[in-house]
């Protein structure tokens, strides 16, 4: 590109062309200024440049003819109407805006602008330059000036920019802009103590896309993700690909758990629901876990190893969930080999057992059948449940083994029954893609000798997470063994009804999540409940209610037309020894025993946890925990009605209100209610800095007056509840 003119000779010319010339001037082809003239003339034809004027009101004089192809009709109008700044410029985004350089009468260098006033609808941009023309009494007279159209290597430029940024496949922020934003973020907010959340995102059986149905689909499908993405999370944050099938999302100015819990589960709802790709459906999942700065880490490096460690958490926990990031969670995957290991030891020293629960009939309550349920007793930890063992055994592929093991051994009990009672296993989505569970599910019906209409086998949507012929397959295979099907935690996805579609069902599970809530005036589930209960027995299936737990609740479904219910109302789990005592004395029905009302969920935990009151700090334990109030033990002396600051560590402090208490317990009500940690926990929503914390503490241990220490500290026996 030639050097422009300096802008005096511009200013020059644009006089000589926007006005005559006075008479007294020599305009001899040899003189001066017709020289200049000349030169100019030569430049303008040449195409280097555009030159242009305004005069005081910032109107164009004058302006090249090869400037536009309507240059002439631009004169008269004002500079700012036939141009612009262009806001996605990267170097001019925190610029002074032209109106404002022009009011100032500064000096424009190189300004690039977006030209508005071309009669073709072809973008341009110029590189505009221009000084202030100043008359001998100091007088403004306007600006005079150049202008190059630099519209491709702007283009280049910009496109480069982008590349730099973001991501080509689905047009999310990239890693490089994640990390420059959240540095940027962070070094902002912490001198200000103000909060800032991040999620790390990953799908689940994203291979299994690529490999069915090729990376185009995939590539695909991660574009129709990060729709998705985009739309659920709005203004609230960015989105950025770090590769692969990996998500970051940062969420400025955000400490509210609660808000994060409900983000993240509309995220994965979104995300898991199925998608249209050349014709075919595709199903994937997702998992998520969640880290707030300063609480979980003050520098980048910090916060995204928390979230990645409460990601990892979530996948380990079954996958399809979230996780907020804990303390906890740096002993989690030690413990979980551990476990891994003895649950393999376990499991070849035959230490693992059935327990099981008995589905009612509700006209006569008499026992109609069984679910097997595995139940992994610790020689050292104690009672293992199943919702910690049995992600762990999907992890490490032993579900295999293990659902074999269960399969059976329900099988073996069964035969001890009576011919009208069935008995339900659950399958895992892992142990029902593997290649050989057809093969297995027979020989296990010839070496037993139970009839197939006995044993049903418990699904849920994720074993339709596969390639939908080898699905379609293994239930027609199923199907002609003559097994009974039974689509467990039917309500919980969002795509129950495609499945009803597929797979011919006998049975279908209602989700205990409406059961707890469908005695709550202000809730849809007993709506819920009684739709699945119609649609059940349109399509000729039978439907069991899970999770009756009260007396209104058992009402409420009844009413509903229910017809088999399993719930602890009747009965728990219970060994193979109590069935078999209950079948010899003939007691195959059971009357339902329990509370009048459903109370919310209460947790037995062993967990220590620090009370304040006024000025001093005790140490206690809590007993029971929901999310509206806890039991602690260890307090002598706490009268009813007195205000409490429970520390349930890490930040969290719960005001809470003493509503029992009896020797050295205590019940409490929390001021503000628990949110779901999403992983079966509780948590508070929002949490003090670890500044703030050690502020406190400095403040409580120091050597001002304090007042008189008003309770007893009690010691306290017990072990650590692993449910």
């Amino acid at each position: 590109m030639a050097r422009a003119p300096s802008l005096g000779r511009i200013g020059e010319k644009a006089q000589l062309s926007a006005f005559a010339p006075a008479p007294s001037v020599d305009l001899s082809p040899h003189s001066d200024l017709a020289v200049r003239q000349s030169v100019l003339d030569e430049f303008e034809q040449a195409g280097f440049a555009w030159l242009w004027s305004t005069d005081a009101k910032g109107r164009l004089s004058y302006v090249s003819p090869g400037a536009s192809p309507d240059a002439a009709a631009l004169v008269g109008k004002t500079l700012t109407s036939v141009i612009e700044t262009d806001p996605e410029n990267p170097d001019e985004r925190s610029g002074r805006p032209l109106t404002f350089q022009l009011s100032a009468h500064s000096r424009i260098t190189d300004l690039i602008v977006r030209f508005t006033g071309a009669a073709c609808d072809d973008l341009r941009w110029w590189a505009l330059s221009g000084q202030p023309h100043i008359l001998p009494d100091g007088a403004f007279a306007g600006y005079r000036g150049i202008a190059r159209d630099v519209t491709s290597e702007y283009r280049r430029k910009r496109e480069d920019s982008r590349a730099a940024e973001f991501d080509s496949l689905t047009g999310l922020f990239n890693r490089h802009r994640m990390t420059r934003r959240m540095d940027a973020v962070l070094a902002a907010y912490r001198p200000i103590g103000r909060c800032c959340g991040v999620m790390m995102l990953d799908l689940d059986r994203f291979k299994q896309v690529n490999d069915t149905m090729g990376h185009p689909a995939g590539d695909e499908l991660l574009r129709q993700v990060a729709d998705r993405l985009r739309t659920v999370l709005g203004d609230r944050g960015e989105i950025g690909r770090l590769g692969g099938d990996e998500f970051q999302i940062l969420l400025p100015n955000l400490d509210d758990r609660g808000q994060m819990g409900d983000l993240a589960a509309k995220l994965i709802q979104m995300v898991s629901q199925p998608y249209a790709i050349d014709g075919k459906r595709a199903v994937i999942g997702a998992s998520l876990g969640i880290a707030v700065a300063p609480h979980d880490g003050d520098t980048r490096e910090a916060l995204i190893a928390s979230a990645d460690l409460a990601l990892y958490a979530a996948k380990n926990g079954g996958r399809g969930q979230f996780r907020f990031f804990s303390s906890d969670l740096q002993d989690e995957a030690l413990q979980r080999s551990v476990l891994n290991n003895d649950l393999r030891d376990a499991l070849a020293k035959d230490e693992l057992e059935l327990h099981y629960q008995p589905v009612v009939r509700l006209d006569d309550n008499a026992v109609i059948g069984f679910e097997a349920l595995m139940r992994w007793n610790h020689p050292e930890r104690g009672a293992i449940p199943p919702s910690v063992f049995i992600p762990i055994a999907e992890e490490s592929n032993l579900i295999v083994p293990l659902g074999d093991w269960a399969l059976r051994q329900a099988c073996m009990d069964a035969l001890q029954w009576p011919e009208n009672v069935r008995v339900g296993v659950n399958i895992s989505p892992v142990q029902f893609a593997n290649p050989g569970f057809i093969t297995t599910v027979t020989d296990l019906l010839e070496q037993s000798g139970l009839k197939p209409q006995r044993l049903e086998l418990e699904l849920t949507e994720n074993v339709f997470m596969r390639d939908t012929d080898l699905v379609d397959e293994a239930f027609s295979a199923l199907k002609s063994l003559g097994v009974r099907l039974t689509l467990d935690d039917f309500g919980r996805g969002y795509s129950s009804l495609r499945y009803l579609q597929s797979a011919s069902f006998d049975k279908l599970k209602v989700d205990r999540s409406f059961v707890a809530t469908c005695a709550a005036e202000d809730q849809n589930s007993a709506k819920i409940i009684s739709a699945i209960i119609v649609l059940a027995d349109a399509l000729g299936m039978e439907t069991t209610i899970e999770g009756v737990e009260a007396f209104d609740q058992l009402e409420i479904v009844r009413e509903l037309g229910a017809r088999h219910v399993q719930g602890h109302i009747f009965a728990n789990a219970m060994p193979m020894s109590e069935v078999n005592r209950r079948m010899e004395s003939g007691d195959l029905k059971i009357e339902p025993n329990g509370p009048s009302r459903h109370r919310i969920e209460r947790r037995a935990v062993f967990r220590r946890v620090g009370v304040i009151h006024e000025d001093h700090r005790y140490e206690a334990v809590m007993r029971d925990l929901s999310r509206v109030g806890a039991r602690i033990d260890g307090l002598l002396g706490v009268p009813v009605g007195t205000n409490l600051i429970v520390d349930l560590g890490g930040g969290q402090l719960a005001v809470s209100l003493v509503t029992r208490s009896k020797g050295p317990m205590i019940g409490v009500e929390f001021e503000t209610p628990l949110i779901s940690d999403g992983s079966g926990g509780l948590c508070t929503r929002h949490r003090l800095s670890p500044q703030m914390m050690a502020m406190a503490s400095a403040a409580a241990s120091g050597d001002g007056p304090k007042g008189r220490q008003q309770f007893m500290e009690v010691a306290v026996r017990g072990s650590r509840d692993h449910g």
